[in-house]
């Protein structure tokens, strides 16, 4: 199998959009407001895409949907930026399906989250990733997330997979931040570990990661992006100050499961509708209104890093998108 290193995806670094999908009214994937949210998102600076991951509600995406949301991010980045695209399952063969067909729909990575439900041994794990890296020729990122999976990679599991050629970096969202320079002394300097937790990211950093794939960079990517450069140029006061406020925005982006309230944000910012897909349902007024407040605090402090106008929340669904970037999408 011939390996296709991404576009950038083997140097990999700073935040990256885990792009939620926006529902239409009769549950359909809005085409129209997500490349309207994937252009904005490329434009204020995100350094890859990542779709159909959990933030996308991969779980309730049709194989058809998850083909269509790759394609779609793929002709709006248009090689700007890498697509990575979620293709996990607890069933090898279904993970590798989607594996084929990502890399069909022209992405430049793949994220491939631990088999969830089943359990496996450390040497099940290894043989599911072997055979989905085996499957393709492109980049797998492994995505570590137990308290959604209930199982874990071990730190050999992980070193393990990063002697295979195609497998080059790791979503971990385990909070362990301790974790981080165990594993960069297993994997060295080159594979690219990266944080998916949003509450531990600075110190994610810190330790040695690379970056974060974030779902708080969905409506703060500027105060996101401002955070990590700053940190990278050890401007520790600076950093600081706006880890504050990335942290109190986090907290109310993570009060009920994720994306729901991400998605109330973007819909108060204009981006798309607040829809969820079952077993999920939409924030309870008392989380939306903390939702609200923190967006109100965001604004008062920082309005240059949110990636809409607060204001917009009180125009028509309609109304609320003008003014973004018209993006040519084919059906």
């Amino acid at each position: 199998m011939t390996i296709i290193i991404g576009r950038h995806v083997s140097k990999l670094s700073g935040y990256a959009p885990a792009i939620p999908t926006p529902f239409s009214a009769d549950g359909s994937i809005d085409r129209a407001a997500f490349g309207r949210f994937c252009e904005r998102q490329i434009r204020e600076g995100a350094t890859a895409l990542v779709v159909c991951g959990t933030t996308g509600e991969a779980p309730t995406l049709r194989p058809s949907e998850h083909h269509v949301l790759v394609r779609l991010a793929v002709d709006v980045a248009r090689g700007r930026v890498p697509v990575i695209a979620g293709a996990g399952s607890n069933s090898t063969t279904h993970a590798i399906e989607l594996t084929k067909d990502a890399e069909a729909g022209g992405a430049d990575a793949i994220l491939s989250v631990v088999p969830y439900y089943n359990k496996p041994m450390q040497n099940g794990l290894y043989t599911h990733f072997r055979a989905i890296a085996q499957s393709t020729g492109l980049p797998v990122i492994l995505y570590d997330v137990p308290s959604r999976t209930g199982c874990s990679l071990a730190d050999e599991t992980v070193a393990r997979l990063a002697e295979l050629p195609q497998i080059l970096g790791l979503k971990d969202a385990t909070g362990n931040v301790a974790r981080i320079s165990r594993l960069r002394q297993l994997v060295g300097s080159q594979f690219r570990l990266l944080s998916g937790d949003d509450a531990t990211a600075l110190s994610f950093l810190a330790e040695g990661g690379n970056g974060c794939i974030s779902v708080t960079s969905n409506v703060v990517p500027g105060l996101c992006r401002a955070m990590f450069l700053a940190h990278r140029q050890g401007h520790i006061g600076e950093t600081q100050q706006l880890a504050r406020s990335i942290a109190d925005l986090t907290a109310a982006l993570f009060l009920e499961t994720s994306p729901a309230p991400a998605k109330y944000a973007l819909n108060l910012l204009g981006f798309m509708s607040p829809r969820v897909r079952l077993p999920l349902v939409e924030l309870g007024e008392r989380s939306r209104a903390t939702v609200r407040a923190a967006l109100e605090r965001i604004r008062q402090v920082h309005p240059d890093y949110m990636i809409g106008p607060l204001e917009t929340a009180r125009l028509p669904a309609s109304e609320a998108l003008v003014g973004l970037t018209n993006v040519q999408i084919d059906a």
